[in-house]
C-alpha cells in the first residue's frame, strides 16, 4: 500500500463505518478486506475521525482478563461517548434505529475533577472520582453478526450504541471489587457478575483508559461519564424487551425497548 493510500486509510475507515451506521446496515470485517494494513493505531485514527465537537465521556471494552485471553489481546480497548449516545432515565431504546443492539450492565464512574498522566493508579482515579452508579450499555456492532478482530472494534468506536446511567453516589466505603452485578431480562436472570469482572478493579480499568489517553496528549474531564467495562456477557434486544441492571449498594437502572 503506497503512502498516500496509508494516509487516507482511517478516512476511508471512518466513512465506511458511519456509513453503515447511518444506514442502519451491517458490513464485513474491514480487516478482511485491508489486512495487516488495519491495526490498532490507524483503527484508533480512524475512531478519532468519527468524533463529535463535545463528549460525554469515554467507554472501555474487553476489560474481562479471560475475553482478553480469548481474542489474542493484552489490554482493553476504549471508545469515545458523544451526545447522541444518551438515554434518559425512563427513555426507551428504539431497537430499529440500531442494527443488532445488545444490553450489558456496567459500573459508571462520573469524574469531579480533571485526570490526566501517564502514571495514573486505581487510587488516583477514586480520588478524582464524584460518584459512582450502574449503568446499561447498548451495544451495536456494525459487523454482520458481531465478527470482528479488535482494530475493527475499535474503528467502530468500540459497538458504542446508547447508555443509562442510575443516580451517581460517592464511592467511599464501596469496594467495588466485590459489588454484586444482576442483569435481568424480561423478569428473568441472565447473566451474574462482580464488579472485579471489569480487570480485577473497575478504576484499575478507568486508570488504564487514563493511561490510554495521555498517550495521546489527552485525558478526563470534570463531569466525564465513564463506562469501565461490560460486566456480563451483552444480551440481544428486541421491542418489547425490558432489561434491568442491578449492581449492590449502587442501585438498579431499567431499559424499556421498542
Amino acid at each position: 500500500m503506497t503512502s498516500t493510500a496509508t494516509s487516507t486509510l482511517p478516512q476511508l475507515l471512518a466513512d465506511e463505518v458511519t456509513r453503515a451506521r447511518r444506514e442502519r446496515t451491517a458490513i464485513d470485517s474491514l480487516t478482511e478486506r485491508y489486512g495487516d494494513a488495519l491495526d490498532l493505531a490507524t483503527a484508533y485514527q480512524a475512531q478519532r475521525r468519527q468524533r463529535p465537537g463535545a463528549l460525554v465521556g469515554w467507554k472501555l471494552g474487553v476489560t474481562s482478563r479471560a475475553k482478553q485471553a480469548q481474542v489474542g489481546v493484552d489490554a482493553p480497548i476504549y471508545g469515545f461517548l458523544g451526545p447522541e449516545h444518551v438515554l434518559d432515565l425512563g427513555e426507551a431504546l428504539v431497537t430499529g434505529t440500531h442494527i443488532q443492539p445488545r444490553c450489558e450492565p456496567e459500573i459508571v464512574f462520573v469524574m469531579g475533577r480533571d485526570l490526566t498522566g501517564a502514571h495514573v493508579t486505581a487510587a488516583d482515579v477514586l480520588a478524582a472520582t464524584a460518584g459512582v452508579t450502574v449503568g446499561i450499555e447498548v451495544l451495536d456492532s456494525r459487523y454482520r453478526d458481531y465478527r470482528f478482530t479488535m482494530p475493527d472494534v475499535v474503528a467502530d468506536n468500540a459497538s458504542a450504541g446508547r447508555f443509562v446511567v442510575g443516580t451517581p453516589r460517592p464511592v467511599d466505603g464501596i469496594d467495588l471489587r466485590l459489588v454484586g452485578v444482576v442483569l435481568e431480562k424480561n423478569g428473568e436472570v441472565v447473566a451474574t457478575a462482580s464488579g472485579a469482572a471489569s480487570l480485577g478493579h473497575p478504576a484499575a480499568a478507568v486508570a488504564w483508559l487514563v493511561r490510554a489517553l495521555d498517550a495521546d496528549g489527552e485525558g478526563l474531564r470534570a463531569g466525564d461519564v465513564i463506562l469501565s467495562g461490560g460486566l456480563t456477557a451483552a444480551v440481544p434486544v428486541q421491542p418489547g424487551d425490558v432489561v434491568v441492571a442491578s449492581i449492590d449498594r449502587l442501585g438498579s437502572v431499567e431499559l424499556g425497548c421498542r
